[in-house]
């Protein structure tokens, strides 16, 4: 994707460029050799230049790439597991399970997750990385187990993976200070940076982010340590919070130790954000703190639905999420805009309350502005990466085309995603993946699964044992 390619011209395509300001239209768009927008318009293209590649699209849609904005791209192969668990029992059983894992099996793990994602229509994702404590956290009593601390190169591969699938992400890193010497913690986060620096390309990297996690943490230096390494980095700050009904008063509580670490600010997300109080989602607000909201992963965990209204109301910037394959199960974005209009509306009893292009909008640009990433991805407009995908309402025939916004957002699926561009270039077609190591993928997740639970299983007894 570095590399020079040909231009790219596309043709007779229903473009909806979700960019503020813009509408849909029917005509073209024209991608230069560095995989970047170099114009768009109605009607027939301008003169091209000589070698340019032509896609017509045939009338067929073309959108901007979907951006999941809270991601966590190591469960590809964890897909079912816990069908009736709310989120801490089904946190237990997926954090017994990866405790088998080692750096290779992450690496393809995460490989894998990143071409579903890609495959799936999602182009640009925000990255939480599988922390490399390998423990057990109790909710009901507020405490954590440690049993081991894994190598770097476990966190690094992850970084690995996402960059050789070509799935643009923002990577996010723990920093476990509270499991290890603090200094030690900080050098590690700090390493893990530069490894991200050094080793994905400008056009795949979206940045390092601090993996939020005072959630599940004992004390408030947690949130000191946090603002810490925003500050040391430049960088934000999604966190974990008030996911679920569970221990209600004790996530509260800890609402007060990012507020008073001076962690609330622009470039700060709160992660689903569905049980938090007035007061809460007004001092957040107030701040510039934003929230990105997973509707398909709240409603498989029963954990609730968020008062999107409200946050829209209070200006809140609002990124949504596909979560992970193993609480959303089929990666599908078309799916989550689909869950969220439909509970928003349930839930208020409010058809109106939101509409298709707000959706749309949200899993796009929204995504992306949230992120601070909004200048380079989300939508279609000249200068951004062309990820755009090209999906066809006559394929399977969905009908006579009413309004273009509802028509996209609720009648099309992963069905009609006919195919996936990243810069430009084809990464996807009818579901199947161009990347030279899709299929190795594929091979090695099944084999290594089987060998993760198992390493697992025999921990587990290990520590009985003990």
């Amino acid at each position: 994707m570095t590399d020079p390619q040909l231009p790219l011209t596309v043709v007779d395509a229903v473009i909806i460029p979700l960019a503020d300001g813009s509408d849909w239209f029917r005509g073209w768009l024209s991608v230069d050799a560095d995989g970047l927008i170099a114009g768009l318009g109605a009607g027939e293209p301008p003169a091209q230049p000589a070698g340019t590649r032509v896609l017509d699209a045939h009338g067929a849609f073309v959108a901007p790439g979907f951006v999941s904005a809270h991601s966590h791209l190591f469960t590809s192969g964890m897909r079912g597991m816990t069908p009736g668990e709310p989120l801490y029992g089904w946190v237990g059983e997926q954090s017994a399970f990866i405790s088998g894992a080692d750096a290779d099996d992450i690496y393809w793990f995460t490989l894998h997750g990143c071409l579903d994602f890609l495959g799936n229509g999602v182009t640009s994702a925000y990255n939480f990385t599988d922390s490399r404590i390998v423990g057990r956290y109790d909710a009901a009593t507020d405490t954590r187990e440690i049993y081991d601390v894994r190598p770097e190169e476990y966190l690094f591969r992850q970084i690995d993976a996402a960059r050789d699938a070509g799935l643009r992400t923002m990577n996010a890193i723990r920093l476990d200070s509270e499991f290890q010497p603090a200094e030690q913690a900080f050098e590690v986060f700090a390493r893990a940076v530069e490894h991200l620096e050094a080793n994905v390309p400008g056009p795949l990297n979206l940045g390092a982010s601090v993996f939020g996690a005072v959630q599940w943490s004992a004390t408030a230096q947690a949130a000191i340590d946090e603002v810490r390494a925003m500050d040391a980095h430049g960088i934000g700050n999604q966190a974990h919070f008030l996911e679920t009904g569970e221990a209600l008063d004790q996530q509260r509580e800890k609402f007060r130790w990012y507020q008073e670490a001076g962690a609330l600010r622009p470039g700060f997300l709160f992660g689903h954000f569905v049980h938090p109080d007035v007061f809460m989602s007004r001092v957040a607000a107030a701040a510039g703190a934003g929230m990105v909201w997973q509707p398909t992963s709240n409603g498989r965990l029963g954990s609730g639905v968020a008062d999107i209204p409200r946050y829209r109301e209070l200006g809140m910037p609002i990124g949504v999420g596909l979560d992970d394959q193993s609480c959303t199960d089929v990666s599908d974005p078309f799916q989550n805009v689909r869950i969220g209009v439909y509970t928003q509306r349930a839930v208020s009893e409010d058809a109106g309350v939101l509409m298709p292009r707000e959706m749309l909008r949200m899993h796009t640009l929204g995504s992306a502005e949230a992120l601070g990433v909004a200048d380079r991805i989300g939508s279609l407009e000249v200068g951004k990466a062309a990820d755009f995908l090209v999906v066809d309402p006559a394929s399977p025939d969905t009908g006579p085309v009413w309004d273009v916004y509802a028509h996209y957002a609720f009648a099309m699926s992963l069905r009609n995603l006919k195919e996936v561009y990243v810069g430009g270039e084809l990464v996807s077609r009818d579901g199947v993946s161009t990347h030279p190591l899709a299929a190795d993928a594929s091979r090695e997740l099944h084999a290594r699964v089987r060998a993760v639970a198992a390493r697992a299983a025999e921990r587990s007894t290990s520590r009985l044992a003990w």
